[in-house]
């Protein structure tokens, strides 16, 4: 009897172990650099953060990005619209042909009026669903539409204000939220933010803000080859790199973004899986150009980017980074040819600085924004430091003020201009270059300075304007890419940047983590991935 009671015992112990085990394999908790969770209404903050983790997990946009590949850069594919078109008789018009049967995570129907609520959100002021703060996170990224309409359930015509050959890639950025549930919230994105429906591979579960954001998969997805394997996905804050490290040492994570260098070797010891691989990003100091900037001078531009050692910053970064030589990776098709090199050469930079009428005893004096952390922000505190001890070597000293990523973020939109920016002449903000309006135009275009768009310093230049004016009437890829060529030698050669790295976006998980790819793209698919 007593053995009995000892077997029973014994096998319900082990019942509840192998289903507590059972459980477990199927969740992935990730430690992001985000200070917080990233807004779960469909127009995320926290940069490209956001949109990895609570963007286009739960979310899909007429155009998707294709994440299943590691060694190849990333290429816009059909999502939620199945084809796109510009009309060749008039380029401003474009027909969508939209995927029928697809559902929100209410069960409410997605189709082209769907489509048009959502633009309303971001472009119609007079929308009941009109969202001022969404329209600042993404709205700038459809600058050019001037209108757009459904001609029928499965059929949307764009217009934009003048020939505009991104647009596709733009529309990668505008999710699809319910119009339903957006009414069963009592039209309050703030509700809809802690309930929300998007048509996306993964839905919310549970929110508990500055803590944890819990998603389980959503079996009705439309594309079944992407229907996610995990139990639950767990997004968690934690925007200190040792503590990300510290916790994924611990248990209390599998799944890191942005390890510190130095730890790498003992996550390597410690049985963890360290993956990186080059993307589309680049970690510069964007600077200001108003009147009373430093920086208006091209031979103090170039100076200070003949100042950074870029191979000391690779091997402070362990070697997880790719010295820049320019705004897009060297190789690009995009990055035509130049005539400054952007290399490390202090002699050349302290005569461009003489030369400029700076010397010992006149030095320039620069106060630089920058973040603790953040999205695409790889490890700013080293970095930034290394470099203000290379541009004080050539006479240029630096004053930072740190903030936190989202409010670095506001004061980027904010541009140059903004009282919350006065004194401020750059900001050491990351970039991503996975297309040619985020690469390039969205910097350099005179009008898309605050409140229109992110040129942050309020450059200007009637013959940059004419390249961009170009490229964007220009729909055949191959000439297209020449002319962008022509306005990325143009950067480079007016030095309107310092450029530093692109990451390598190093990340380190358990060994239990099966399935992830990482392509080149700040974006993931975690469909695929799963924890045994």
């Amino acid at each position: 009897m007593k053995t009995g009671i000892s077997k029973t015992i014994l096998l319900a112990a082990a019942l509840v172990f192998v289903g507590a085990s059972a459980q477990a394999q199927g969740v992935l908790r990730i430690g992001m650099t985000a200070t917080d969770i990233p807004l779960t209404h469909g127009s995320p903050d926290n940069g490209f953060e956001g949109f990895r983790f609570s963007g286009y997990t739960m979310y899909d946009a007429l155009v998707n990005w294709d994440l299943s590949k590691a060694d190849a850069p990333s290429v816009i594919k059909p999502g939620l619209a199945l084809s796109w078109a510009v009309d060749p008789s008039d380029t401003t018009k474009w027909t969508f042909k939209i995927r029928p049967g697809v559902k929100f995570h209410d069960g409410s129907t997605f189709d082209a009026a769907a489509v048009v609520w959502n633009f309303d959100k971001l472009l119609n002021k007079e929308a009941p669903q009109f969202d001022p703060r969404q329209a600042s996170l993404v709205g700038f990224r459809i600058s050019s539409v001037a209108s757009y309409k459904a001609i029928d359930a499965e059929t949307l015509e764009i217009k934009t204000k003048a020939p505009d050959s991104f647009l596709p890639y733009q529309l990668s950025f505008i999710l699809m939220a319910s119009p339903a549930q957006f009414e069963a919230v009592g039209r309050d994105w703030a509700k809809f933010a802690a309930q929300p429906a998007g048509t996306g591979p993964f839905k919310l579960d549970k929110l508990v803000p500055h803590e944890r954001a819990v998603l389980v998969p959503f079996k009705d997805y439309w594309d079944k080859t992407r229907v996610a394997k995990l139990d639950r996905l767990e997004l968690l804050p934690m925007p200190e790199a040792n503590t990300r490290t510290a916790a994924l040492l611990s248990g209390q994570v599998d799944f890191i973004e942005a390890p510190p260098p130095d730890t790498i070797p003992r996550l390597k010891s410690s049985g963890m899986q360290i993956t990186s691989n080059p993307y589309p990003h680049v970690w510069p100091y964007h600077l200001s150009r108003l009147p009373d900037s430093p920086w208006n001078d091209v031979r103090v531009r170039k100076a200070a980017n003949l100042a950074v050692d870029r191979e000391g910053i690779k091997q402070l970064l362990g070697g997880y980074a790719v010295p820049a030589a320019g705004h897009v990776l060297p190789g690009s098709t995009w990055f035509g040819k130049p005539t400054f090199e952007v290399k490390y050469d202090v002699a050349a930079a302290k005569k461009l600085m003489a030369e400029a009428g700076y010397g010992p005893s006149k030095r320039i004096k620069a106060k630089i924004l920058i973040s603790a952390s953040g999205s695409g922000q790889m490890q700013p505190l080293p970095m930034n430091e290394f470099i203000q001890e290379s541009l004080k070597e050539i006479g240029i000293d630096i004053e930072f003020e740190v903030v936190d990523f989202t409010t670095l973020t506001n004061r980027w939109r904010a541009g140059a201009k903004a009282d919350q920016n006065a004194g401020i002449t750059g900001l050491n903000y990351s970039y991503a270059i996975v297309d040619p309006f985020n690469a390039l135009v969205r910097f350099i275009k005179s009008d898309l300075h605050a409140p229109n768009g992110v040129n942050w310093g309020f450059y200007s230049d009637p013959d940059m304007d004419a390249l961009v004016a170009k490229a964007q009437n220009t729909f055949d890829a191959a000439t297209q890419n020449e002319v962008l060529g022509q306005i990325h030698a143009k950067m480079v050669n007016d030095a309107l940047f310092i450029w530093v790295v692109h990451d390598v976006a190093p990340r380190a998980m358990t060994a239990k983590v099966k399935g992830f790819v990482q392509p080149r793209n700040w974006f993931l698919d975690l469909t695929s991935v799963s924890v045994q």
